[in-house]
């Protein structure tokens, strides 16, 4: 770029910044990409105050910046390709766990936790092998979550690398959930409603995250998605039914979903062969208003030749 188009360019992306975040969010996105931020800045506009920070920040870093906003533009030859991602369960809900390395034996446990409700959670002391570059992984796994979850405790918001992680979070616009373990939800992170760890369990914990994940707008329909076809890929009608239940214990799920798993079931045999599983399959359906999956009773055959074209 010449020093007119780099002028624009710089401004596209603050103005994109002055829309969509505070001062302190923004600091939190810069911090993320290694850009440098101001305390004592002296002009109160933020579209001034990203131009000046981004101003001697090199291209491939801008145009990664300008793609994760998705600013009109940012030429898509140059981001930063995402390292192939093999960590994450397919199928999965995808979610980050934030945490500090003296807590890497209970978020690895809540790890295992979260499998139940179809959540593949990347933990970095778990899921990066030791011949990886293990920077390479955890940006990868911050270009690919579908959310964040920070595991809150005193000496957190002194660690670079959990704050960098939030920060990214926040430039993705991402949900980010705080789990509060004897530190609240604070600066960039303080607007969002934490959970509170203090007293709970491993699988209470889990449980809650679920839940926060399955009424979250952002997070909704994704995680819905992903437990609904959990019971598809089920290695027993055990594993299903506890998928059912999980189901079953929500207050809402749409139609059109339950409709598309109601079709998946019947074509796994091993699902269908279980009398136990349809009927507490079709339990769940008659709950939401959906019809009854039959099984062994074949579909009616179209008369093509009755229906007009």
């Amino acid at each position: 770029m010449n020093g007119l188009e780099k002028l624009e360019f710089l401004d596209s992306i603050a103005l994109e910044l002055q829309g969509r975040m505070t001062f302190n969010d923004i600091d939190a996105y810069f911090k993320g990409h290694g850009v440098p931020t101001q305390d004592d800045y002296p002009q109160n506009s933020k579209r001034s105050y990203s131009k000046d920070m981004l101003a001697n920040v090199d291209e491939e870093t801008l145009f990664k910046i300008a793609n994760e906003l998705g600013v009109l533009g940012a030429p898509s030859s140059n981001q930063v390709p995402v390292k192939e991602v093999t960590f994450w369960k397919t199928g999965h809900f995808k979610l980050f766990l934030s945490h500090l390395a003296t807590f890497k034996v209970q978020t690895s446990h809540l790890q295992a936790a979260l499998r139940k409700y179809a959540i593949s959670s990347f933990v970095v002391h778990e899921d990066i092998e030791p011949t990886k570059e293990w920077q390479q992984e955890i940006e990868a796994g911050l270009q690919t979550m579908d959310a964040l979850a920070a595991i809150l405790m005193p000496g957190f918001k002194e660690s670079n690398w959990c704050d960098q992680e939030i920060g990214v979070a926040v430039g993705r616009d991402v949900l980010i959930i705080p789990i509060r373990r004897g530190l609240d939800p604070y600066g960039f992170i303080g607007k969002y409603q934490g959970i509170q760890a203090h007293g709970k369990n491993i699988g209470e914990v889990a449980e809650a995250i679920f839940q926060t994940l399955v009424k979250a707008p952002k997070t909704k329909n994704k995680m819905l998605l992903a437990i609904s076809g959990s019971i598809v890929n089920a290695t027993s009608p055990e594993e299903a039914l506890d998928k059912v239940a999980i189901i079953n214990s929500l207050e809402f799920i749409p139609a059109d979903i339950l409709e598309n798993l109601k079709v998946q079931v019947a074509d796994n045999k091993l699902l269908t062969d279980s009398q136990d599983f349809i009927k507490q399959l079709n339990i769940l359906l008659t709950k939401f208003k959906v019809s009854k999956l039959l099984v062994g009773v074949p579909s009616k055959q179209k008369e093509w030749d009755e229906i007009p074209f």
